[in-house]
This record gives structure tokens, sequence and C-alpha cells, in this order.
């Protein structure tokens, strides 16, 4: 069958979906990956086709003028949302029904849609249609984000399915949202994002469903004790780590000789926003008379806003982080899907400093089922991470717990073992509007 892989320009939205898509090629099937020209690389880079679609958005171009210490000296507010720390609709995710509102749920998408939703889609919408009549797919999997995969499926009556790069907030504030509409009075039911894709779906000579909201059926990568679901159809797959073109330095070939401990803040924060969130001078500085080996992954330009290294501080600018894990006795993150799975991946326990998007879900379900501690960006100084280090360090439950949760996600099917539930799910969905 043909499959198409499609996700607007983000590389952190790829990399989830690049396992799935070597699974099923080396199946058999005939794979192609659309985005917008600037990830094409990327894709490439990853060993797969890409095929470019429609032009680049320039959602960080337009972000970049509120992601400035000004801003976030004088409208904090603004500062926080564009950042994504808390982002309506999905800040309520886990919330309790009873504690959610309509009029929370409708401001949020009244803006989330024009804000990021069109932002993305648009520029890429009527290629992507324009791709998949002329390729016409048998099954279209799309970043969960990217609705113009579920436009596309749907104008060539292909399956289509969400693949998650993150807990289902999405699905889980739809859900909600939905739920609260049926009960509002007839004209008193504005729904932003079923408006925006009625029009789109449209010129394409399509009409709405839900399912271009949240797919036939969802794949998900997290095990049963960290997952978020809404009621929807889910389909459950183990988490493959890839960040990339991955390279092993001599020495991480050597074994450790005293705990080594990564500090991992991420690429988006030095990347698209001014800086990270925590400090990363005060993490180094109260971890520096430890007998311990850290090493943190920091960009040059974050480097190079260091006044001081320690010598137990090994800095690096990038290395994969599935090289890494399994070297460490702990790993400090900002709790991002790929870095907090990989690390679950590998059975090691789990500082998280969340501070936006789904990580402080995350970060949450993490600490209930053991693994490890959260704490707050907010609260994150170099006395609390250092604490909450040294218990990761000495308690031997949070070790136990992690590998726990490192056999259950081993128990779920890989995505090489998935290729025939998608050849079934594709049959039964492809052409059908049930």
């Amino acid at each position: 069958m043909r499959v198409l892989f499609t996700t607007y320009s983000e590389k952190t939205h790829l990399q989830p979906m690049a396992p799935l898509a070597w699974a099923l090629r080396t199946a058999g099937h005939e794979v192609r990956v659309a985005s917008q020209p600037e990830l094409v690389d990327t894709i490439t880079r990853a060993g797969l086709t890409a095929v470019p679609v429609g032009r680049d958005h320039n959602l960080w171009r337009a972000a970049r003028r509120f992601l400035t210490p000004r801003m976030a000296s004088v409208d904090p507010a603004t500062y926080r949302k564009v950042r994504g720390v808390k982002q309506p609709p999905f800040d309520i995710a886990g919330e309790p029904p009873e504690n959610i509102t309509w009029s929370h749920l409708k401001a949020g998408y009244d803006d989330i849609v024009p804000s990021w939703y069109k932002m993305v889609n648009d520029p890429m919408i009527d290629d992507l249609v324009g791709l998949a009549r002329d390729w016409t797919p048998d099954l279209v999997v799309w970043e969960a984000s990217t609705y113009a995969g579920a436009v596309a499926a749907k104008a060539v009556g292909a399956a289509h399915a969400r693949l998650l790069c993150n807990l289902d907030m999405f699905g889980v504030a739809r859900g909600h949202y939905v739920r609260l509409k049926a009960a509002r009075p007839p004209g008193q039911r504005e729904d932003a994002l079923q408006e925006w894709l009625t029009d789109r779906a449209a010129r394409h000579g399509v009409g709405f469903s839900e399912d271009l909201a949240v797919g036939r059926f969802t794949l998900d990568q997290q095990p049963d004790s960290l997952r978020m679901e809404a009621d929807l159809h889910y389909v459950p797959m183990r988490y493959v780590p890839y960040n990339g073109p991955a390279v092993v330095p001599p020495w991480l070939r050597d074994e450790p000789r005293r705990p080594r401990v990564c500090l991992t803040l991420g690429s988006t924060s030095a990347e698209r926003f001014d800086g990270y969130a925590v400090s990363v001078q005060d993490l180094l500085d109260a971890l520096s008379d430890l007998d311990i080996e850290v090493v943190a992954t920091l960009p040059e330009r974050e480097a190079g806003k260091l006044a001081r290294v320690p010598g137990n501080t090994r800095i690096v600018s990038f290395i994969a982080l599935h090289t890494l894990a399994p070297t460490c006795s702990a790993i400090i993150h900002h709790g991002a899907f790929g870095t907090a799975t990989t690390t679950a991946l590998y059975g090691v326990p789990q500082l998280s400093l969340p501070e936006r998007h789904d990580a402080p879900f995350h970060a949450e379900k993490l600490t209930r089922q053991g693994a490890g501690i959260a704490i707050d960006y907010r609260e994150a100084t170099g006395e609390t991470v250092r604490e909450a280090l040294l218990r990761l360090l000495r308690e031997p439950v949070f070790r136990e717990r992690a590998q726990a949760l490192r056999e259950e996600m081993l128990a779920l099917p890989t995505p090489n073992d998935l290729v025939p539930e998608l050849e079934r799910l594709t049959e039964k969905y492809r052409g059908s509007d049930a």
C-alpha cells in the first residue's frame, strides 16, 4: 500500500514519525513524507523520501516578536502564552470534567486556530491535497496538529491517523469541547476549529466530520501508566528514539568512573525562544562539588553564556540521547516528549523541570509512577535541583520504578510489529465515512 506521512515543518514532529515510516518501508510499502520546503533536508537525512508541499509557515518569525526579555517583563501573560507555558484550551487536559467550562474552551480555540493551526497548515493544504490526488495514498499518517493531512486524506478517500508526539491533550480538550457544545442551545454552538476545517475541506469537495479533528484512529507512543486518553480509538506503539544523525564520541565508549548525570534542556528553547527557562549556570554551580560527571548538552550560543564550567562538567553541543542515556545514573531535563520518553525507555531515573506544552502533564504522571521527580521550572533553583538529584541517586526505589517503566514500554508492539494492524485498519477505513 501507499502511505503518506505529513507534518508541518518542525523537526521535533518529524523525528517521532521516522521509525514507523522505516518499518512500513522495510515491510515493502511505498512511503513518502510531505512537508513544507524547510523540512526537506531533515526528511532526507532520516533516509526517507521527501515531497515538498506549499510554502514555509511563519509561525516562529511571528512568535519571535513576543519572545524577548522586554516582553517577558512588560507583558508576562502574553509572553507565557506565546511561549506555550499556559496554552488554552489544552491547559484543562488534566482537570475533572466538572471544572471545565465552555467559555474557557471556546476562548482557547478562538485564539489557537488563527494563531497556530491556520498559520502552519494553510500554506500547505492545497498543495498537499494535490499531491494526494496525484499519488493516491491508501493511508495518511499526520502529526496531531497538522490538520492538512486529514483534509488531504478525506479528499481522496484514504484512511488516516494521527501520530502523537505528545500526550493527547489535543484529543482530551477536543472531547470536552464537543461534549459541552452539544449541551449548548442551537445557535450558540460556535466552533472555531470546525468552522476552519469545514471551509478548507469544502474547497476540495468534502464535508466536515469529527475525524478531521481527531483522525480515524490515533497512534500513541506512551505506555498505559503515562498515557492521556480521550474517548477515541488508540493504537499503542513502542517508542523508538530518533533525533537525527548520531555519532558516538570516543569518551562515551568508556565506562563512566563515577555516576554520570545528563543535563539537557532541549533545542526548542535555544533555537526558537530567547533561551532556557532556568539558569544553567546556577544548576551547574550547585552540582559542582558532587562526585558525579555532568554531561550538559548546550548549543554554542547557550554555552557561551556561561561564566564558568565546573571541573566535573563536560559541555557538548549535541549528542543523540539514545547513545548517552544508557550510561547515565540520572537525567535532568525540560520534560519534552522526545527527551522524557527516551529517558524512560532506557530505565533511567529522571528529574523533570517542566515549563510548557504537555511537559507539566507528563512530569506529573511520571512522578506518580515513581520513576522520577518533577520541579516546576519556576522553582528549579540550584538548591532544589541538587536536593532532588541526590534523592534520585541515593534512593533505589527510583531506579526500580524506572526499570519497571522501561519494561512496560518494551511490552508495547514495535513499529515493525504494528504493520499488519495498520494494513487491517487501512482496509477498514479506506473510502469509508463511518
